[in-house]
């Protein structure tokens, strides 16, 4: 199930409040952040906000530069994202600023919910809270089963409207969710200079299990000062668990799927490339296809640079571009073998094995036959063919460069 690239975008004070607890909203940031959100708003597809934040803050999420909206159009976008609101309960306020501004709306709900919600936007006719300045007024309302499930509403802003690219802005409980289920990609936070103080005020994130633990850390990937403020952005490291793919996972398959680009050419051989990430986000170890001998597996190769007894291996995540193989003639143990030998039960793919060199190739059904938890995220397929390419054409499904004769039935990668 592909989703968007879900950017979840706050402003804090020093010690993490969202706000204060007075009536009206305390301005944490400047006009030069706001400004800098402006701009991160006119490049996302949708602004997502939980119905909460709807009723606490009123606002309009709109794109404010008449410039920023025009190159929209210019580029054959709506001259507004698309505005998302999210409620289980379908509780929604038909006087908020949300529905009379900007142009199209979708508010996703549960079955429970859904009635409450048509209700609610009902009303909207009666006051004449409808309409706006954008290029459509329609307000839809999907129900994502029999309760809010966050993958249900991803995949729908992604398949159904084509939303690449979401920016989320609240509140706490809806960041907290997106980001304990590993569902961001990103988080953009404004650090604003001054203390709230109030043990009541609202936090950016709540308590409870987050990816990687307590000791999970998070990669820093920018700083810099916007007016009084400092912005920092995070990307998630932590893999999911199970079969649950989360935003660090696609990060880390990627990366994989570009080290396969570095790999040796060979007319004769599949291009791979290789990560294995401990739970909490540390990179282990990489690798690629004949990085350290002309016979060497990308897997193996990641593998070989960590201690056999390392402790972080059991709770760690291989990925690799391609299926690790399950048959092998260069070496006493395909790659499957390799990863369960080490005690890793995660392995993370792109592209199941084709019948290049092995016919029926199965390595993720060895993983999977002693217990190890196997995704395929097919979205990347693309990327990981992109350096085999040559082989389409050029392959000798025959051939084995470490054997002196032919040989059937060779992986390679």
């Amino acid at each position: 199930m592909a989703h968007p690239y879900v950017l979840l975008s706050a402003a804090v004070s020093l010690d993490g409040r969202l706000d204060d607890t007075g009536p009206e909203r305390l301005l944490l940031s400047g006009p030069a952040d706001f400004d800098r959100v402006d701009e991160v708003r006119a490049e996302s597809d949708a602004i997502l906000v939980g119905a909460g934040t709807l009723r606490a803050d009123n606002p309009r999420l709109l794109v404010n530069s008449a410039e920023r909206r025009a190159a929209r159009v210019a580029a054959g976008r709506p001259e507004y994202p698309l505005k998302v609101t999210v409620s289980g309960t379908g509780d929604l306020d038909p006087a908020a600023n949300f529905w009379s501004t900007g142009g199209e709306k979708i508010v996703y709900t549960s079955d429970r919910g859904a009635p409450a919600a048509n209700r609610a936007l009902r009303g909207l006719v009666d006051t004449g809270n409808v309409g706006g300045t954008g290029t459509g007024t329609g307000i839809d309302v999907v129900s994502v089963g029999s309760s809010l499930d966050w993958r249900a509403v991803l995949t729908h802003l992604h398949d159904v409207r084509g939303v690449r690219r979401l920016m989320v802005e609240g509140g706490g409980r809806v960041h907290t969710q997106l980001l304990q289920q590993g569902l961001a990609d990103e988080l953009q936070l404004a650090l604003a200079p001054l203390v709230v103080g109030q043990p009541d005020a609202p936090r950016l994130f709540g308590p409870g299990e987050y990816p990687g633990g307590p000791r999970g850390r998070m990669r820093l990937i920018e700083t810099r000062p916007v007016g009084d403020v400092v912005l920092m952005r995070y990307v998630p490291t932590a893999p999911g668990t199970g079969n649950a793919p989360s935003a660090a996972d696609h990060r880390w398959l990627r990366l994989a799927c570009e080290l396969a680009t570095e790999c040796p050419p060979s007319r004769t051989a599949f291009s791979v490339g290789a990560v294995v990430v401990a739970a909490d986000g540390t990179e282990l170890a990489r690798g690629y296809s004949r990085e350290s001998d002309p016979v060497s597996h990308a897997e193996e190769a990641a593998l070989a640079k960590i201690e056999p007894d390392d402790p972080r291996l059991p709770a760690a995540t291989v990925y690799s571009s391609l299926e690790p193989c399950a048959r092998r003639a260069s070496r006493p143990a395909p790659c499957a073998r390799l990863i369960l030998d080490a005690g890793v039960r995660r392995v993370v793919t792109a592209w199941r094995e084709p019948d290049t060199f092995v016919a029926a190739a199965d390595g993720n059904g060895l993983l999977a036959g002693a217990g190890a938890d196997v995704l395929v995220l097919p979205e990347y397929e693309d990327a990981a063919k992109a350096p085999n390419r040559h082989l389409d054409r050029h392959v000798d499904r025959h051939v084995d460069p470490c054997a002196s004769g032919p040989a059937n039935g060779v992986h390679w990668s």
